[in-house]
């Protein structure tokens, strides 16, 4: 089928950024059978964002009469730092009169308030409920959770191991040519250019590279290019890979000149010889009885190279330190009234809230103490109405921190009653002290978010770009998240995704601020949960090639994957 071939959104075409093994072991499981013990199987189940729906994944095999069982068959799956990923992992015994592990489920969940007869409850031996991140977060990339679900009886153990499958990590480089192309222009030859496409599951394709183009010529040689692995075959090497041959038009009306397949497989081979692809047009081989091709096109070389990701930072012990600074300017409007931005509804949560339980709910995931320092900027204070830009919601100048995303959001909530918002919005006292924290790291070990929701206009822009300059040296990135109805024009200026940052002649060596107003993703039928996943998904999605970027830029490598302890010797099945 033809792909269309108009501006792509990497964020948009969903390519993993990386592909997880997760490996389930149980211990001390419930022993419900007779004359022997349990034959348990885990399920596991993934939740959709929208509906929260909860779908089956997958299942592993079932072990013969064990309570401490380590299973064979592994899950893969897709990680995004940028989602919250919730996981539901369903632990049963399955007897041999039935299979049907829907059937339990389903008796176990519409009983769980009733006393059902012991016979039908023994197959469900309890669940458990985590994150993709949790899992790869915590300490060597190995979770242990207590299973829970049946009233009045310890139902366990289950035990996660998470290891990236090494094919995510690939990054492949290659250079093409292409030889006696079909002439499409009137004027000129053509001025070609090709298209990569990765072919989904459901026969679809997703376009994951584009050449530049080659003005008239039908022999263009172009440029070799670098592209990740998963992006051209999300981890499997025999998935077809299509490539278009087009001739650029001003106009954007493109013409086709044709197409060819090939597999990352195929083109692996082009590390030891020359892969030579005919270049097919469908309709002229259904119309001209002659037809051969539309040129050829030749790999001239092809070499594969691993490069660090950042699970492997995580799993060598890096920690994200997430900090937010929480704007209180006037213009804000009185927490005490419904249309101020800091108003506190009993029915739903206001705008500062929701971006930072979004953002804060994914992040926390990667911070192994749960201690969140949370600012404040543009208040007056309590006794005497000093101005400050940097006041800790705790109410501790000594101990700015709080425990776990709820405990920044009650500091929020109490701080509104006790300061008065006042003026002016001032950012670079913020960064600079985020930054000072950071500036004392230099061994990798920690990456520092900081998360600013504002309502208004930057008052200090100058100050601010001076600071984000110094910053972009540190391991720190800056999300900004803009609320209400203002023009947040001036606040492209930090966002260096188009021209970067920069103070008195000094570009900002990296770009390490991201900007967006949270009207863009108010769900227009009233979904938080979905404007929540929107959000968290857009401002987080640079984080990880942020902090590689940095990383990569110190010659930073990441530490080899913390020793978990390793499984209890309970008589281990497999």
């Amino acid at each position: 089928m033809m792909a269309t071939i108009g501006e792509f959104d990497p964020l948009n075409t969903r390519v993993p950024a990386t592909k997880i093994e997760v490996t389930v072991s149980c211990r001390s499981l419930l022993d419900v059978d007779t004359f022997s013990k349990s034959d348990p199987v885990v399920v596991l189940y993934l939740q959709a964002v929208g509906t929260k729906e909860w779908r089956e994944f997958g299942r592993t095999e079932v072990i013969d009469n064990t309570r401490n069982p380590d299973f064979v068959r592994k899950f893969v799956l897709d990680f995004f730092f940028e989602e919250k990923q919730n996981l539901r992992f369903d632990v049963y015994n399955v007897d041999s009169r039935s299979c049907n592990i829907s059937k339990h489920h389903m008796f176990f969940f519409s009983h769980v308030n009733k006393s059902p007869h012991v016979e039908e409850q023994k197959d469900f031996l309890g669940q458990t409920f985590c994150t993709l991140g949790e899992i790869i977060g915590s300490t060597g990339g190995r979770l242990e959770k207590t299973l829970s679900g049946i009233p009045g009886k310890k139902c366990g153990v289950i035990i996660f191991a998470a290891e990236e499958l090494s094919n995510c990590r690939d990054i492949a480089t290659m250079q093409l040519c292409a030889n006696k192309l079909d002439k499409k222009d009137f004027f000129g030859k053509s001025d070609p250019f090709l298209v990569f496409f990765r072919s989904n599951e459901d026969g679809t394709f997703t376009i994951c590279h584009k050449t530049e183009v080659i003005k008239n010529t039908l022999n263009p040689v172009w440029q070799p290019f670098t592209i990740p692995v998963r992006a051209l075959c999300n981890g499997d090497y025999d998935r077809t890979v299509k490539v278009d041959v087009y001739d650029w038009d001003r106009d954007g009306s493109h013409d086709f000149i044709g197409e060819f397949t090939t597999s990352y497989r195929e083109l692996s081979r082009g590390q030891n010889q020359f892969n030579v692809y005919e270049v097919l047009n469908p309709k002229k081989k259904g119309k001209k009885k002659k037809y051969v091709n539309s040129g050829t096109v030749t790999l001239l070389s092809f070499k594969v190279e691993s490069e660090y990701t950042f699970v492997d930072f995580i799993r060598g012990g890096t920690q994200i330190n997430f900090t937010v600074a929480i704007d209180f300017t006037a213009s804000n409007g009185n927490p005490s009234q419904p249309t101020s931005l800091h108003y506190m509804s009993p029915y739903q949560m206001n705008a500062y809230a929701m971006a930072l339980k979004a953002v804060g709910e994914i992040i926390q995931d990667y911070d192994s103490d749960k201690l969140f320092p949370a600012y404040g900027f543009g208040a007056k204070l309590p006794p005497d109405g000093k101005i400050s830009h940097g006041f800790p919601l705790s109410g501790d100048a000594d101990n700015p921190n709080c425990v776990g995303i709820e405990g920044v959001l009650e500091a929020y909530f109490r701080s509104l009653k006790t300061v008065q918002l006042y003026g002016p919005t001032n950012f670079a006292p913020v960064i600079n002290k985020v930054a000072n924290y950071a500036a004392e790291i230099t061994d990798g070990s920690q990456y520092f978010v900081l998360l600013m929701i504002t309502d208004g206009v930057i008052s200090d822009m100058v100050q601010t770009k001076e600071a984000v300059v110094n910053a972009a040296g540190l391991p720190l990135s800056i999300i900004i998240v803009g609320v209400g109805p203002a023009e947040f024009d001036a606040m492209e200026e930090l966002d260096g995704d188009e021209v970067r940052v920069s103070s008195r002649g000094r570009l900002a060596e990296r770009d390490i601020v991201q900007f967006v107003p949270f009207r863009d993703y108010i769900d227009r039928s009233g979904n938080q949960v979905l404007s929540m996943a929107r959000l968290a998904k857009d401002v987080l999605a640079e984080i990880p090639d942020q902090l590689l970027s940095f990383m990569k830029s110190r010659g930073v490598e990441p530490r080899p994957a913390l020793s978990s302890s390793p499984l209890p010797e309970l008589h281990r099945h497999i």
